[in-house]
């Protein structure tokens, strides 16, 4: 025997309200008042009515989805920007299809030519491998936000990013104020986000008249490329008594390497990462960071992108949020060794 399945017919009869008051309800519209939508959503919850996306997007002309590109899903801090966005998104009706192509170009414009096919409404990509000219022209079919990087620009395009820069500068002068000189930094790689802030770190050592003290290593955003670049310092640098990392995820690599090398956090080598990711305030780890406002830029950039879903001759917003020194247990001042 067939089960009836419940209908938007049938939850609008329980609500005591309009189909199309259900429907606008249903897919977060602003139109209708917080007691309605509450009376709607309880007559829903309470007949067990799951909304048929496809019939909605059919009858609507749209897909109310937007598509998210992730760059890469082993680095928490993404999971925790996408938890802002989603917030927003959800609170709009919207969907999001989330892909990743990892480090591989190629693989993310074929990622991002599939989400065109499912006609999102929208594309938000947290970090990127694509070169400027491959979003310009996909920002022609699709507005875009993008996470983390500014230096992409474009009619069409809103970016929310971190002053990196700033954000470097705060963390070496931090190491500075514990007396710290001998400072090295490893780098992220060869990406814009890297670069700024390797840029910090030179302009912070070269503030404090440590410019013959600077000492970098070429590493990347995950904590092998941390724990190769730090084996190389150790071994080339055994006095230096701070590292500043170009992230988290680094860091943890490089705390590895220390201690491997017989050495300690932070009794003998003071360590900084930065982001803030969730992982680094457990206490077993209990990194210092410069923690960036991951929730917060996810949720800026699916508003500012919401708002140019409806208003698309709106002016491109470049929105550049400041990150907080998170002081733990992997700094201490300088110990007699230097």
């Amino acid at each position: 025997m067939a089960v009836h399945k419940p209908t938007i017919h049938d939850v609008a009869a329980k609500a005591g309200v309009s189909k199309s008051l259900v429907s606008m309800a249903l897919r977060g519209s602003d139109r209708v008042s917080a007691e309605s939508r509450q009376t709607i959503e309880r007559a829903a919850a309470e007949l067990g009515y799951r909304p048929n996306a496809a019939a909605r997007s059919l009858a609507d002309r749209r897909s109310w989805a937007i598509g998210v590109l992730v760059l890469d899903f082993n680095n928490p801090i993404f999971a925790q920007i996408l938890e802002g966005v989603q917030e927003v998104a959800g609170s709009k009706g919207y969907n999001s299809l989330i892909v990743t192509g990892s480090a591989d170009t190629a693989r993310q414009e074929s990622e991002l030519a599939r989400l065109l096919e499912f006609q999102v409404e929208g594309i938000i990509l947290i970090a990127h491998r694509l070169s400027a000219e491959t979003i310009k022209k996909m920002s022609d079919e699709r507005p875009i936000a993008i996470i983390t990087r500014d230096d992409v620009t474009g009619r069409n395009i809103d970016t929310i990013s971190n002053d990196d820069h700033a954000g470097a500068c705060t963390a070496v002068e931090y190491l500075i104020s514990l007396g710290h000189t001998r400072i090295a930094h490893i780098t992220g790689g060869n990406n814009q986000i890297s670069r700024d802030r390797e840029a910090g770190y030179r302009d912070a050592m070269n503030a404090a008249g440590l410019r013959s003290n600077i000492d970098i290593y070429i590493g990347d955003f995950t904590d092998a490329g941390g724990y190769q670049a730090a084996n190389e310092l150790l071994a080339a640098q055994p006095t230096t008594t701070a590292i500043f990392v170009a992230n988290d995820l680094s860091a943890l690599g490089v705390m590895a390497a220390v201690a491997d090398s017989g050495r300690s956090v932070p009794s003998d080598i003071s360590v900084i990462g930065y982001d803030g990711m969730a992982l680094a305030s457990l206490r077993t780890l209990n990194l210092t960071t410069m923690q960036q406002p991951l929730f917060e830029m996810g949720r800026l950039a699916m508003k500012h992108l919401f708002t140019r879903i409806k208003t698309p001759a709106k002016k491109p917003v470049r929105l550049r949020v400041d990150s907080q020194l998170h002081k733990a247990g992997t700094c201490a001042p300088r110990g007699v060794h230097d």
